[in-house]
């Protein structure tokens, strides 16, 4: 679409016009925005955050703590964490009458002995968005406990990795 001057006249044709007449003249082009996902790529870094790495665990960890739920309740696909680019991919889908029973996924930013996050399942009566405090499914002290140990294994390979 061209923009239309005062006169009825286009950018072009004034363009044009002041060409005529021997003047050299620039037109006026706006750059093209590039969205942030050609820049990303151009520059090789991602814009998506990774959900172990990058997301909080919360101020209020271990006691309450955030979840990335990669399997929610009634689901028959199996979800999986890749933990080198971040997606979160199919990894299978139950063909039987099974459906996970509640919301499944895992803490960001914790590490367990199997070398993943560590594995929550999220009781609630709905799907909400809301905040989930541990509670009594293991001793109040010992899931605690278990979640703030995870917490200093991831932290104990972060400085590893970066160190290499």
């Amino acid at each position: 679409m061209s923009h239309q001057e005062n006169d009825g006249t286009s950018e072009h044709d004034a363009v044009a016009e002041l060409a005529m007449e021997g003047l050299e003249v620039t037109p006026k082009r706006r750059a093209p925005r590039l969205n942030e996902r050609i820049l990303s790529s151009l520059s090789r870094r991602s814009v998506a955050a990774h959900p172990w790495h990058d997301l909080e665990i919360g101020p209020e960890a271990p006691a309450v703590f955030n979840v990335v739920v990669e399997i929610t309740k009634g689901s028959k696909v199996k979800y999986e964490l890749d933990k080198k680019t971040g997606l979160i991919k199919v990894d299978r889908v139950l063909y039987s009458s099974v459906v996970y029973p509640h919301n499944y996924g895992f803490i960001p930013r914790t590490l367990c002995e199997d070398n993943d996050p560590m594995d929550v399942l999220v009781l609630m009566q709905k799907n909400e968005n809301k905040e989930v405090a541990v509670n009594e499914f293991l001793p109040a002290a010992e899931a605690r406990d278990a979640i703030k140990y995870s917490m200093d294994l991831y932290a104990q390979y972060i400085l590893q990795s970066l160190r290499r």
